[in-house]
């Protein structure tokens, strides 16, 4: 068994095979977690999630570039489409997050890489972004839900706003920094907080062979980020994947597993054991 922690099959890439490409995963005995960036994708991702009686489930929250500061133009992903949102609704999240199959809040934290060029811009860009991190992780806390982080080029930044923030919100924080791209210091340092790392695709990307062999397994879940960062595909997977080759899936997190066994010298059935049972511990779920 797998289980891809961070998938976007609510997105428009699966709009005409949605629902193959989940049975093709649940078939293939791989789990998956549909993360919401906004209200109206936390909303879809919840009613995909309903739809199955085990093996999918979903995480809510307001992403940081889905956050209309009036600071910087951003330049939108068509898969997702266009919407801001002024503010943080609490409440209308708190009622999503009460969903029997919302097992996460995220993903929610920074994103530095759309910001403003004047440092008074930049001030303001960046206090907005981290008012919607303590909100949201206020909401995790409220409702005892594991954290999905999402940071981009401000792990430096997202580090020193938990560490501040620890007595603020008196809670053991949980959760996972998906997509990991961080130095090693900042993955000690996110370890050192309890919170797991995400690996997708990326990882034949950049070079974090030297990161994934110090990270110990206990610590690692494995993700797609579907439909983006598809892996390298072998040649029967390349002519299954017709048309959708560049597209990303559930299914392909098996790849992920496979590299990360092959770096740290490790069975595939240990990874994929491992990283399930991790899973399974920070989202706690198993049988619906």
């Amino acid at each position: 068994m797998l289980i891809d922690t961070h998938t976007h099959l609510n997105f428009l890439a699966f709009e005409k095979d949605r629902d193959a490409v989940i049975t093709r995963c649940l078939d293939n005995n791989v789990w998956m977690i549909n993360v919401g960036t906004n209200l109206k994708t936390s909303k879809e991702v919840i009613e995909l999630a309903e739809k199955h009686s085990q093996g999918v489930f979903a995480s809510v929250g307001l992403h940081p570039i889905n956050l209309d500061t009036g600071l910087v133009k951003i330049k939108f992903d068509e898969n997702e489409g266009k919407y801001l949102e002024q503010d943080f609704n609490f409440n209308q999240y708190r009622k999503l997050a009460t969903s029997p199959k919302v097992v996460a809040i995220g993903e929610i934290g920074l994103d530095y890489y759309w910001k403003p060029k004047t440092t008074g811009r930049k001030q303001r860009f960046f206090e907005k972004q981290k008012d919607l991190l303590l909100k949201q992780l206020e909401l995790a806390k409220e409702l005892n839900l594991p954290v999905i982080f999402h940071c981009r080029m401000a792990h430096d930044e997202l580090i020193k706003i938990l560490n501040t923030n620890y007595l603020i919100l008196n809670t053991n924080l949980k959760g996972v920094v998906h997509c990991f791209t961080g130095t090693w210091e900042q993955a000690q340092q996110y370890m050192d907080m309890g919170l797991f790392l995400g690996f997708n695709g990326i990882i034949f990307k950049l070079n974090l062979d030297e990161i994934i062999k110090k990270t110990p397994l206990e610590r690692v879940l494995i993700e797609t980020d579907c439909p983006y960062l598809p892996p390298p595909l072998p040649a029967e997977a390349l002519a299954k994947a017709g048309p959708m080759i560049s597209r990303n899936e559930p299914l392909y997190v098996k790849y992920i597993a496979q590299r990360i066994a092959e770096i740290k010298n490790l069975s595939f059935g240990k990874v994929a054991e491992t990283t399930t049972n991790n899973a399974k511990t920070l989202f706690n779920f198993g049988q619906d």
